[in-house]
């Protein structure tokens, strides 16, 4: 019996671009047809763009409301995803209480699903990518900063108001790098804004007992990026090691912590893990084989994202796929 498809439409609004996708998914099976990217701008104005490339996508491939199964938006957070609402994100001035799927869903007729980027992320890896079989899931991103998206028992754990999975404030030491607003915060420690600081701190030490680093110069510190600390030590280089094995670490405290209370079956780890697997794999598992009860411990397996660079576009196309039609 051939496998019925599913036409599938996703909108990622991001900080300075945007993004309009249409996918089909046959089975198990997703595969992005096409994808318009505009940069953002005034919130009105974005807006208004957002639904004129809807309705621009959708006319070219002939989409409507009765052959398209749902639209899924992908937004930076706080947000409303029970009734659609951006809520003031950081990084979206101007996005005060916008009512964005009831936008979209007026202009295009095809029912709207809003989500975090985090948790739509974690829905692409959990259907498509390295969770796809699994009822329990956590994706953490270990991107600029460290967001999570949690799967329980088959279903995105969202929480009483959207803040389920928002692990990287936790906070795993007294003192360290400053991340989520908070000094020694899981994100602090485990993102590349979290490297970069434990970089500069590190590095001016070695300059101030009178050494020196290969790759870093004493007037490049300010600078420092936790891609260059990353190849550094792909070079086999000690302090770039020493920097990497700490956040590794770290990354294990958490997991671990992650694994008594969620009894996953996988945890999918992106970005900064997945180009850099080798180097933290190792102090990571020796940490979570010494912190994590051993009964969950086993049954937890630590995967690198799959779905790369093409996670934001699989995102959005994921929650809509999540969204379950009325009728």
């Amino acid at each position: 019996m051939k496998e019925s498809s599913e036409n599938l439409m996703g909108i990622d609004i991001g900080g300075t671009k945007c993004a309009v996708t249409y996918g089909v998914k046959t089975g198990d099976a997703l595969t992005v047809v096409d994808k318009e990217m505009f940069p953002t701008t005034e919130v009105n104005e974005t807006i208004s763009h957002i639904c004129s490339a809807t309705k621009a996508m959708m006319r070219k491939h002939g989409l409507n409301p009765d052959n398209t199964h749902a639209i899924g938006i992908s937004c930076g957070g706080p947000l409303d995803s029970r009734r659609g609402v951006v809520m003031s994100p950081p990084n979206l001035p101007g996005w005060d209480d916008i009512p964005i799927t009831d936008i979209i869903q007026k202009e295009t007729g095809i029912l709207c699903g809003l989500q975090n980027d985090a948790n739509a992320c974690a829905l692409a890896e959990w259907k498509f990518g390295a969770g796809r079989g699994t009822r329990d899931m956590v994706f953490l991103t270990f991107g600029t900063g460290m967001g999570a998206g949690i799967i329980a028992n088959g279903q995105l754990l969202t929480g009483a108001n959207d803040n389920a999975g928002e692990v990287g404030h936790v906070r795993m030491a007294e003192t360290g790098p400053v991340g989520y607003g908070k000094a020694g915060s899981f994100e602090g420690f485990v993102s590349g804004g979290g490297i970069a600081q434990l970089a500069r701190k590190h590095v001016s030490e070695v300059y101030q007992k009178g050494g020196s680093v290969d790759w870093c110069k004493a007037d490049e510190i300010n600078s420092l990026s936790a891609r260059k600390v990353a190849e550094a030590a792909g070079h086999n280089d000690q302090t770039a090691l020493d920097i990497m094995h700490l956040s590794a670490r770290y990354l294990g405290m958490g997991l671990s912590i992650l694994i008594d209370i969620l009894n996953p079956e996988v945890i999918v780890i992106g970005s900064i893990f997945t180009r850099n697997e080798a180097i933290m794999r190792p102090v990571m598992e020796d940490i979570i084989e010494r912190e994590a009860l051993d009964g969950a411990r086993r049954v937890c397996r630590i995967l690198p994202a799959e779905l790369g660079e093409s996670i934001g576009d699989y995102a959005t196309l994921s929650i809509a796929a999540n969204i379950k039609q009325n009728n």
